[in-house]
């Protein structure tokens, strides 16, 4: 299902997109990275309050944030798309522009191998983790991000 956009309610849809996209790394994305880690995939740990360079952010949080401003550019990206549509088109950006970003300009940044060197368990958590962001922000721009959607019934 298609949307057209307004100006009217572009701001509210990009701030739900950065609200969706923050909210969505604590409920979507850290719960897959810790069963992940639970079931022994990755050796990164959940919800890590390990300082983060160079201000010193809770990693967890600066996650959060960064999930927030990949919100916005979700948001921007499927303005038009609305329901169902929605949600699968966010889960499929979720899981390919970010790790896209994070395999290459993020680890060429901190002196990393790119593509997570070719290891498969490491592209794989990248994919799944993205890929419920995605899902968690697709699912908060559905509900959220246009007035009128959450209809209340009074009994």
């Amino acid at each position: 299902m298609r949307f057209m956009m307004t100006k009217e309610n572009l701001g509210r849809w990009l701030v739900v997109g950065f609200l969706s996209g923050a909210v969505s790394v604590l409920l979507f994305h850290q719960v897959i990275a810790a069963l992940l880690h639970a079931i022994g995939i990755t050796p990164r740990v959940p919800y890590s309050m390990q300082p983060t360079h160079p201000l010193g952010v809770a990693q967890v949080w600066s996650l959060a944030f960064w999930g927030g401003v990949w919100g916005v550019l979700l948001a921007a990206a499927l303005r038009r798309y609305a329901d169902e549509a929605l949600v699968i088109a966010a889960t499929i950006f979720g899981a390919i522009l970010p790790s896209l970003v994070a395999w290459t300009v993020v680890a060429a940044l901190k002196g990393q191998p790119l593509f997570a060197g070719g290891a498969p368990k490491a592209i794989a958590v990248g994919l799944l983790v993205n890929a419920a962001w995605g899902l968690g922000t697709g699912t908060g721009l559905a509900l959220f991000g246009r007035r009128g959607r959450l209809k209340m019934r009074v009994a």
